[in-house]
């Protein structure tokens, strides 16, 4: 960080944390603060972004990162169906719908040709 006294909302932009979290750090944390020069009432503070709040804002890193998971679809087959279903009218779905309750997956199989029997 450029700056040696950041206020509590400008370190929550910088680190992508909220205002609440770096006030709560402040005081379990023991970082040095200042009041905020031409703000009266005593409550806008400066926080000295010293080494102990910078190894301390490393440290939390990993948390304020959303972790994110890639996941390649191997089977197209789910999307085709939805992208087929999307595409029926009301009327068609209904009809097969019914179709899947009186002959469930092994008749509609079978009436494709694609069962095992």
């Amino acid at each position: 960080m450029k700056k040696d006294w950041l206020t509590p909302e400008e370190l929550a932009k910088v680190t992508g944390y909220s205002r609440q979290t770096i006030n709560k750090w402040i005081k379990r944390e023991c970082w040095t603060t200042a009041p905020k020069p031409g703000v009266q009432g005593g409550k806008a503070r400066m926080i000295h972004i010293d080494e102990r709040v910078k190894e301390f804002l490393k440290s939390t890193r990993h948390a304020a990162e959303p972790s994110a998971a890639y996941v390649v679809n191997q089977n197209p087959l789910p999307g085709l169906l939805i992208t087929s279903l999307q595409q029926m009218t009301p009327e068609e779905q209904a009809g097969l719908a019914a179709l899947l309750v009186r002959e469930g997956i092994q008749g509609i199989l079978q009436r494709l040709g694609i069962s095992e029997e």
